[in-house]
């Protein structure tokens, strides 16, 4: 056995950042790592620090985005973390926490109020906001820190106005409550995202031991900033705009780091459209960069998706005229401005993407004044169009990158059978 010392026997590698091999040494086994005898006491450190604060396998069980986002998640968490506390002292100064005069229920009184505001808040914002939070993560999460921000400028102000000290922290109450349920959700979403081996579990609590040790190391700082601005308002502002400042810019750096292979509406539209115009398909990365964070306030045009049948068709005439060139199982249509798109219940995920694509068509052609032609010869336009382009499009985002398995169209949960003008 001795001619054979130092045959490899075994190797076994722990994600792609370990390797170890397993040598037949004096008639037994040795494990020894590969390219070195043994780990440095710093190498050590650095994985136990992996271990308890990245998702086991990483970096293979997460997305290529996951170590960026991270980095700026946490600068976002630890500026925000400093705010929270100029914020929740100017609240507790402002309930009369140091102020003989001020009783027990008065400031009990207020602090159940804005609770109780805060929680009518969640509830009314789930109920009309819940379904676009998963297709429009990236914009509902920016908009989530600055109302955070916005909220604690307010908790900040509010005991220089004490008439109005219990609106004021109501109101900022309600604007966290908001925050709460869209940061939460859509940090779902990008978990989702960021999952490669449906580790979602182990990445959302190893987020969550990374978040706490950024809290931690605020409450250090906070300790050493208490003091100094006790009694000093213009420090007070100045630090939190400061703080402020750092807090969005990191949080624009995080969602901007975010590549999502899977459509929304705003991705497959600037995908479908650089398309039409020079038969060039953008990668996932390409797409992402171009996709808007801000929240739009309006649409000059805008798309509604899974919509009932009424909402397409007014008459027997518009249904003929909806299944005039088409053979697909969606009706589309315009109405009052808007694009509007009716599904069939055995409408494939390829058939959602089509007739967001016809829409996008739709909604650009209604924002260009030069058109001069009906509705509905718009869509049969559109009809055509897509029979053309459909497929190509569809082979080239495949090849590209992007996963046309799923998507996160924002469709509602109408369905619609409707018979063939032959029928």
């Amino acid at each position: 056995m001795e001619k054979n010392a130092g045959v490899v026997l075994a190797t076994e590698r722990y994600g792609s950042t370990q390797c170890w091999k397993y040598l037949s040494k004096d008639g037994g086994m040795e494990r020894r790592r590969d390219g070195r005898e043994s780990e440095s006491r710093g190498n050590v450190v650095v994985g136990v620090f992996k271990s308890v604060f990245l998702p086991q396998g990483y970096p293979d069980s997460v997305s290529d985005d996951y170590l960026q986002y991270q980095f700026w998640d946490t600068f976002q968490a630890f500026s925000s973390s400093l705010s929270g506390t100029l914020a929740t002292q100017a609240s507790l100064k402002g309930v009369g926490v140091g102020n003989q005069e001020a009783t027990v229920a008065a400031a009990t009184v207020t602090w159940l109020l804005r609770d109780g505001t805060g929680m009518l808040g969640r509830i009314l914002f789930a109920w009309q906001k819940g379904s676009k939070l998963d297709s429009e993560a990236k914009k509902w999460r920016l908009f989530a820190d600055v109302l955070n921000d916005f909220a604690m400028f307010m908790e900040i102000v509010a005991p220089y106005f004490p008439a109005c000290f219990t609106l004021i922290v109501c109101t900022a109450g309600i604007f966290k409550s908001i925050v709460g349920v869209a940061g939460g959700a859509t940090r779902a979403a990008l978990t989702v995202h960021q999952a490669r081996r449906d580790n979602m579990a182990d990445i959302s609590a190893k987020d969550g031991s990374q978040e706490t040790l950024v809290n931690l190391a605020g409450l250090l700082v906070s300790l050493i900033l208490i003091p100094l601005v006790t009694d000093n308002p213009v420090l007070t502002l100045s630090l939190f705009f400061l703080f402020t400042v750092l807090h969005l810019f990191a949080n624009y750096k995080a969602v901007r780091s975010v590549v999502m292979e899977t459509f929304n509406e705003a991705r497959l539209s600037i995908v479908f459209q650089q398309y039409l115009r020079d038969q060039r398909i953008l990668s996932p990365p390409e797409a992402n960069r171009r996709e808007p964070v801000f929240l739009e306030l309006g649409k000059t045009a805008p798309i509604k998706l899974g919509v009932r049948l009424q909402d397409v068709v007014q008459s027997l005439e518009d249904l003929n005229l909806a299944l005039k060139e088409n053979n697909m199982p969606y009706l589309i249509g315009i109405r009052n401005g808007c694009v509007c798109v009716c599904l069939g219940p055995e409408a494939s995920v390829r058939d959602e993407i089509r007739a967001v694509c016809q829409a996008v068509w739709l909604s650009s052609m209604l924002n260009c004044p030069t058109k001069q032609q009906s509705h509905w010869e718009m869509v049969h336009e559109s009809h055509k169009l897509m029979d053309a382009h459909f497929h190509p499009f569809l082979k080239g985002v495949e090849a590209a990158g992007w996963d046309i398995k799923r998507t996160l169209l924002d469709w509602d949960e109408w369905r619609v059978e409707w018979k063939t003008k032959s029928s």
